[in-house]
């Protein structure tokens, strides 16, 4: 069965890796309304660990801002971990491992961001994870040193699943100042309010052990400290879709949809009076606009650009094309968001027009078994495919 069949049966990384709840129950009481803290949910040592941490910082040539340096509640600027690369990879921003060894020595916690394009096993994770919920997702790592924190309290704009992988952390949660802030709604904004709210009762005092898993809702105050030992935690963001974000996607096709009216492009007339006249005919036009366009296609390609789609090996699609075969067997390249459209194939690697005789094929693609065949797809169709990065060999 496909990952997608099995996040549609409501079977995937949500209730057998990170709530023990199955979605509905999950939807039904934590989404979007309040903490859900996990005991033991997994064993996370499939993910990441100490020496994927050391990895990355030390052989992978990483460069900001895919890590952050935190220590006592602030940032620290990317010149202070940073150093140029070399002879031979002439860059000035790659990390510096003696320079992160010694921040990190003193206390400083590491941010190791955008896991999901430097980490397979967590990227996997990632891409299943937002395909079952259909909303983006992005990975960070945080690496704090005994005793230490990196951040002081704040709430995030975005939900979290936080996977604990080593150590021990002590998280104290409050209650939000502002529920379900928008992505321009940071907690800067409403710094004395957060700090004033963190020094009432917590609504949930806990440490986090190897295993468990804390959700947060976007606008939850949270505040965590390693304790005994170097703790290592990956946060999974939830960038959610909320109604505000189609509000917005709803006007900019209305909007879209008034370009084409003569009226709506006409200039105001000279002078210096309130264009209260003008005024009612713009409101009149702009709400017979949002009642007569349709945001679905705008809010889908704009849904396609907030990810990527999994990884794609040139050499390995290379060798598919040469050694095609009727029998050949190719699926669908996960996370593409493939939605078909009339005849022409929306993906977030572009989009293809396709013949009416392709449309049968295309949609037992989209909507039936992971692998299929050149010969039960047709070989030109999947050729084509193949060379369109929309189908990949089964099997990789």
């Amino acid at each position: 069965m496909s990952e997608d069949a099995d996040a549609q049966q409501g079977v995937g990384v949500l209730d057998t890796r990170l709530t023990r709840l199955s979605r509905a129950d999950f939807a039904r009481d934590h989404w979007a309304r309040k903490p859900l803290l996990t005991r033991a949910a997994d064993d996370f040592a499939d993910l990441f660990s100490a020496d994927a941490v050391d990895e990355l910082v030390s052989r992978r040539g990483l460069r900001t801002p895919f890590l952050r340096v935190a220590k006592d509640g602030a940032t620290l600027p990317d010149a202070s971990f940073t150093a140029p690369a070399g002879v031979g990879a002439t860059i000035g921003d790659q990390l510096d491992d003696t320079a992160l060894w010694r921040g990190f020595a003193d206390g400083a916690t590491l941010v190791l961001q955008a896991l999901q394009r430097t980490w397979e096993p967590v990227a996997d994770l990632v891409a299943r994870l937002g395909t079952e919920i259909g909303h983006p997702v992005q990975a960070n790592a945080y690496v704090t040193p005994p005793q230490n924190r990196g951040f002081d309290d704040h709430y995030d704009v975005h939900d979290v699943f936080v996977l604990q992988i080593a150590g021990t952390k002590r998280w104290i949660v409050h209650e939000p100042v502002h529920p379900d802030p928008l992505r321009d709604q940071p907690w800067t904004d409403r710094r004395a309010a957060v700090e004033e709210a963190a020094k009432g009762e917590a609504y949930l005092d806990t440490v986090l052990a190897p295993g468990d898993v804390l959700y947060l809702p976007r606008g939850w105050l949270h505040a965590a400290q390693a304790q005994g030992a170097v703790s290592i935690h990956l946060t999974l963001g939830v960038h959610t879709w909320t109604r505000h974000a189609l509000a917005e996607q709803l006007t900019r096709a209305a909007l879209d949809l008034l370009r084409d009216d003569p009226e709506m492009r006409g200039s105001l007339p000279l002078g210096t009076e309130g264009p209260a006249d003008d005024l009612a005919l713009v409101r009149e036009r702009l709400v017979a606009a949002l009642s007569e366009t349709d945001p679905a296609p705008l809010f889908h390609r704009t849904r396609r650009g907030q990810a990527r789609p999994a990884p794609l090996g040139p050499l390995a699609q290379l060798r598919a094309l040469d050694d095609l075969t009727p029998d050949a067997p190719v699926r669908l390249r996960a996370a593409l968001e493939a939605r078909l459209e009339g005849h022409r194939l929306h993906t977030r690697v572009g989009w293809l027009d396709l013949p009416g005789e392709d449309l049968p094929a295309v949609h037992r693609l989209l909507t039936g078994d992971d692998v299929h065949t050149a010969h039960d797809l047709g070989s030109a169709l999947v050729e084509r495919l193949l060379r369109a990065g929309v189908l990949v060999p089964a099997g990789r």
